[in-house]
């Protein structure tokens, strides 16, 4: 019997290889990665190295058994479609799991379903991963049989190496993760010590917001305060200040609302289908905006036992705490278990603020409270001097009475005044007016031209002709021709339909005299051109028919005043002239004259509001004056009037627009 001599470089160069890769096993345990990295390069480099089929690891969790974390072909093994043959193979593993490694021989067992045993046409190479005496795991090789009892025992003897190392790697990881932990309980302490650290809801909010982002580790988080039926964002991480009134704010005050409405958590990460209708629209709406990948919305509730429960029994919310991550849609290891913790801690302190802030006149109260000095022995007397002399004016504002005035912005003008319309549309040729200059009743100041007007008047004027021709010659025909019966009754007729076209396009000619004429503007009164700049105005211009060109008004005649007065004090000007009846009385000054008061009587006041100046909605009141009390009047100059109302105390008078806007925005809300 001859036997052929192995190599001895070969043999060497294997054994390097299987050192390298040892040494890179080793090195991996060191790495820092995750279990699945790990237990992937792991099983590739154990596997290469024993130059086995495949091999799988599997690792205990939270005691539901056996899990399959990697494998290398396990399909080839026939265990996936065979029940059976799974059952026999897991109690293998068990019992590795329970003792030392082993090796187990292909189709090996008892022969019963219930008992441990290898189903596969593989030897099956086991080695148990243990950590501090702790068995975490299995790993399993699927190896070639027919070697000999010598090199399989040597396949166990280097798995369980392998299997040493592997523990070392998870002692590691079990060190880190208890360091983790432990940073995690300082970090939650830190943020438990300093959203309870005040009691102003809008502080609380605002820390809340920037702390939670370091502890979950996420990309924005922003809380929510509940107003009424409500949610209104109060802070955002990162932001000192934002735009209440911007669309994602807007959006995000939506969705907040809609998810607190429901009193359940939302989590978006892509998928809406098990959402409400509600939440859904506005969840898409403001993910259409920020783009964000993943979005949590959990309601803060108040503690069960000082919450107030509505009818059905429930904990009202008191806001919502808003978690998003922009860039990546899953969620970080722990992510959910630490937006939980923050929820709880921040509805807490959230609710302890909110209870604070909403104490009867609690900032009177903490201003009192920071003041003690006031009421100290030495300081004594002068605060009740002061409370004395506080009190006094506070009585003399209820009591004292003065004239209620109110003041609005006008324009001084003549009472005969008109505005020059364009009666047909055209271009400004001519404008022989100018303003200031006096001008009488039918005047000519402007004349338009209109081209289309001007065709359409030759070809009807040719019409005419042509037609009058025809007429001449079909009556000559008539009168003086030869003709049958038959003939003179075609030519009547003829000339009958010519004579009606004929006076058709007459009528036609008329109309467009008539609109020629139109484009000459005239005057429509007897006086003076008040409309400024009109040669950069109009001259040029193309004019709209009905489109008003200038205003002209008679100086000579009665003056009034234009007086613009706020929307918000028509209310006054209505019950002054219910109590004092018409006409109410008017003091103005002008603005080239502020030295002296003049009066004036309202005789008008517009039935509706108009948008002018600023945006705001305005009032218009006539005025009437004596036009002999001025010296200088000039058309559009400005005064400033005050309607008198009566009398009211005077802390009414001085403060009756800061007492208006309390009504509106503050008591009618509530």
């Amino acid at each position: 019997m001859s036997t052929e001599a192995v190599d001895p470089k070969l043999i060497e160069q294997t054994r390097q290889q299987i050192r390298g890769l040892v040494e890179e096993i080793s090195r991996l345990t060191k790495a820092g990665l995750e279990p699945l990295a790990f237990h992937t390069e792991f099983l590739n480099r154990v596997v290469q190295a024993l130059a086995a089929h495949g091999g799988a690891v599997w690792t205990t969790s939270d005691g539901r058994g056996l899990e399959l974390v990697y494998q290398i072909n396990l399909q080839s093994t026939g265990l996936l479609g065979d029940q059976a043959a799974q059952a026999r193979h897991g109690r293998v593993l068990h019992q590795v799991l329970r003792g030392e490694g082993m090796i187990v021989a292909p189709h090996s067992g008892a022969g019963d379903d219930r008992e441990a045993g290898n189903p596969t046409d593989f030897l099956l190479v086991l080695a148990p991963l243990k950590a501090d005496q702790e068995t975490r795991g299995v790993v399993e090789i699927f190896q070639r049989p027919g070697a000999p009892l010598g090199t399989q025992r040597g396949y166990l003897r280097f798995l369980t190496e392998m299997c040493d190392l592997a523990g070392d790697f998870l002692k590691t990881r079990q060190l880190r993760q208890f360091t983790d932990r432990q940073a995690l309980w300082g970090q939650l302490e830190t943020f438990a010590r300093m959203v309870h650290s005040s009691l102003d809801s809008g502080e609380t909010a605002f820390t809340i917001a920037n702390e939670a982002r370091r502890l979950i580790e996420c990309d924005r988080v922003s809380v929510a305060i509940r107003r009424g039926r409500k949610c209104v964002v109060q802070a955002i991480s990162g932001q000192d200040t934002f735009d209440k009134r911007s669309n994602t704010v807007t959006l995000l005050n939506r969705l907040s609302t809609a998810v607190v409405r429901t009193g359940e958590p939302m989590w978006y990460t892509g998928d809406t289908s098990d959402m409400p209708p509600q939440v859904e629209e506005a969840v898409q709406a403001y993910v259409d905006d920020s783009h964000s990948k993943t979005v949590a919305v959990l309601p803060l509730a108040r503690t069960p036992d000082d919450a107030d429960e509505d009818r059905q029994g429930r904990v009202e919310p008191i806001g919502a705490l808003i978690v998003e991550q922009i860039e990546n849609a899953r969620p970080r290891d722990g992510m959910q278990q630490r937006i939980d913790v923050v929820a709880l801690h921040s509805a807490t302190a959230l609710s302890n603020a909110l209870d604070h802030s909403d104490l009867f006149l609690m900032p009177v109260w903490r201003a009192l409270g920071k003041a003690k000095w006031i009421v100290s022995a030495r300081t004594l007397p002068k605060t009740m001097a002061i409370a004395l002399v506080v009190g006094c004016l506070l009585a003399a504002a209820f009591l004292v009475p003065a004239d209620f005035e109110l003041e609005g912005k006008g324009t001084l003008l003549p009472v005969n005044r008109r505005d020059v319309f364009a009666g047909e549309e055209g271009t400004v040729i001519k404008l022989p007016v100018e303003h200031g200059a006096t001008v009488e009743q039918d005047q000519v100041v402007a004349e338009l031209r209109n081209s289309a007007l001007s065709v359409n008047l030759k070809k009807v004027t040719g019409d005419i002709q042509t037609s009058e021709q025809k007429v001449k010659s079909l009556k000559t025909l008539l009168l003086t021709g030869n003709l049958t019966r038959e003939q003179k009754t075609q030519f009547a007729g003829d000339l009958s339909a010519e004579e009606e076209n004929l006076k058709s396009l007459r009528q036609q000619l008329a109309i467009l005299d008539e609109q020629m004429e139109e484009l000459k503007v005239h005057s429509p009164i007897t006086g003076q051109v008040i409309t400024w700049d009109l040669r950069k105005r109009l001259e040029g211009r193309h004019i709209n028919r009905g489109q008003v060109m200038m205003q002209v008004a008679d100086p000579s005649g009665e003056w009034e005043l234009e007086v613009q007065m706020p929307e918000d004090r028509m209310g006054h000007i209505a019950s002054a002239r219910r109590q004092l009846g018409d006409p109410l009385q008017v003091a103005y000054i002008l603005a080239t004259d502020p030295d002296t008061t003049r009066q004036g009587t309202v005789t008008e006041v517009h039935k509706s509001a108009e948008i002018r100046d600023e945006n705001q909605n305005t009032v218009l009141l006539r005025v009437a004056i004596n036009k002999h009390e001025l010296e200088d009047l000039r058309p559009g100059a400005t005064v400033t009037a005050r309607v008198y109302c009566g009398r009211r105390a005077i802390g009414y008078v001085w403060f009756h627009d800061l007492i208006d806007w309390v009504n509106a925005k503050i008591l009618f809300r509530l």
